[in-house]
């Protein structure tokens, strides 16, 4: 009897790889005026591939391509977030991708290169196909930093995150080769089951959760793995750096629910002592050095280093509980994210960057409603209730109370009150200050109506947040 593969697991990551074809055949046709139909192009090839991965949703895990592609609950909620986190950040980018001469066929290319790169990572059950993923993923990424080519900034920043991201994932290959030398397959549901019953080198096994650790803590941006989150943040375009630091997370968080928590679980006991080093590190290093910046890019990137601390003191609590809460914070963290650098992008235009703590100064006096909604980013980024990063911290501070990390809790609630000071320095300039620049404020419609339902999502979400908390625990449960 032949065995017929199902393909239906990988139908999106097949409908986005033809629809990019599409694309970049039509954008051929098409004329600098009317780029606009690229742009929707892109878009409807999201709503695309978000409605056949929410068709597929339900159901048992089915693995396919030799076992090397997993459509699973995580899987499935995973990229349903990366579509619409992409979305935002296309809607967000456009009036400052049209100002800088961006908005053209090779940014949407590439951007859906990116998101494919994503899904595979997400959806890999094979060391091969994590690292196929991570490599589609990342030379995307490093054509879209550099893409504003007369920029030196732009440049530079490409260049340091190229030559520092191939140090990771050659370091991550590395681990992987040594999980392979100890167990004998690339399979990560075998690896597993090998150290479970203790049949793989011990000594082998640790040197390479060392290095895949410093892999997985590169691409999260985790202390000391860190350097260049900073420099590429500052240096990237700001649509460029709200797609590294928005989409990107959730197929990082993959990345390590894969390798560490499925693949490496039996030695949970390894990994849980250096997630701690890295959180505290995170933690210190993020909220701290944050506080010294002048520029909101800069900020913000120390802001995802410590956010990212938080995410790790999910992972290393070690259980179902500890997963979900650590799921649920990177939702959330990208939702808040995206309001943020979308902010950013409203107020920049043609030949200025609001990239300045100074630009928003008296925001309130040129747009109650802008400034009321950055207030409202800001807040949640800060923890304050009701909105719902106060939720999603006070989450992950249970499951690390559950797993007997008191002092851990007490280290994060002391390092998140002294981050407090630099979010709520956002709002004081917005409401205290007098405005620097009097030229009108310019927002697109479309861009007004998302970054409102982002900036109220960060009040509703603090009210009402057990429906998001149900499907991060629904994804976890389902798929561990």
């Amino acid at each position: 009897m032949q065995y017929i593969m199902p393909l239906w697991p990988a139908y999106s990551e097949l409908f986005l790889l033809g629809m990019v074809c599409v694309i970049l055949i039509a954008d051929l046709f098409v004329s600098d005026d009317n780029r606009i139909i690229t742009y929707a192009l892109t878009q409807l090839t999201l709503l695309g591939c978000f409605l056949i991965t929410l068709s597929t949703l339900a159901g048992p895990p089915v693995h396919t391509f030799s076992g090397m592609f997993v459509a699973d609950a995580l899987a499935g909620v995973l990229k349903l977030t990366v579509y619409i986190g992409m979305a935002m950040t296309l809607a967000y980018s456009r009036a400052y991708l049209a100002a800088r001469g961006l908005f053209r066929g090779e940014f949407f290319a590439l951007s859906l290169f990116a998101t494919l790169g994503m899904m595979v990572m997400i959806s890999a059950s094979n060391l091969l196909t994590v690292y196929l993923g991570l490599e589609l993923l990342n030379l995307s990424l490093y054509a879209l930093v550099a893409l504003l080519r007369d920029s030196r900034p732009a440049t530079e920043a490409a260049m340091k995150y190229f030559v520092l991201s191939a140090m990771a994932a050659g370091m991550l290959l590395y681990g992987m080769s040594m999980l392979y030398g100890a167990t004998g397959t690339l399979d990560i549901a075998q690896i597993a089951n090998h150290i479970v019953h203790g049949s793989g080198s011990q000594a082998v096994l640790v040197l390479g959760l060392i290095f895949v650790i410093a892999g997985l803590g590169f691409k999260i941006g985790a202390v000391p793995f860190h350097m260049w989150i900073p420099d590429v943040y500052h240096g990237a375009p700001t649509s460029i750096t709200l797609l590294l630091s928005s989409p990107v997370k959730f197929a990082s968080f993959a990345f390590f629910m894969r390798l560490l928590v499925q693949c490496l679980q039996g030695m949970v006991a390894d990994w849980q002592l250096i997630l701690i080093i890295l959180a505290v590190l995170s933690l210190a290093i993020g909220n701290i050095v944050a506080i010294a910046q002048t520029n909101i890019k800069r900020m913000l990137a120390y802001s995802t280093i410590s956010h990212m601390g938080f995410v790790l003191l999910g992972i290393l609590a070690g259980d179902s509980n500890g997963y979900g809460a650590a799921m649920f914070y990177v939702v959330v963290y990208v939702l808040m994210n995206l309001g943020a650098f979308g902010m950013v992008l409203l107020l920049s235009r043609s030949g200025f960057e609001a990239d300045q703590l100074d630009d928003f100064k008296g925001l309130n006096q040129r747009s109650p409603w802008l400034a009321f909604m950055m207030l409202l980013v800001m807040f949640a980024m800060a923890g304050v209730p009701p909105t719902v990063g106060f939720y999603a911290k006070l989450s992950v501070l249970e499951a690390v109370l559950n797993a007997g990390y008191v002092w851990l809790a007490v280290v994060a609630v002391i390092f998140a009150l002294i981050g407090a000071f630099y979010y709520l320095r956002v709002v004081k300039l917005m409401y205290f200050d007098t405005p620097q620049d009097d030229a009108p404020i310019i927002v697109h419609p479309d861009a007004q109506v998302l970054m409102s339902a982002n900036g109220l999502a960060m009040l509703l979400l603090g009210i009402l947040p057990q429906p998001l908390l149900v499907v991060c625990t629904y994804a976890i449960q389902y798929s561990l």
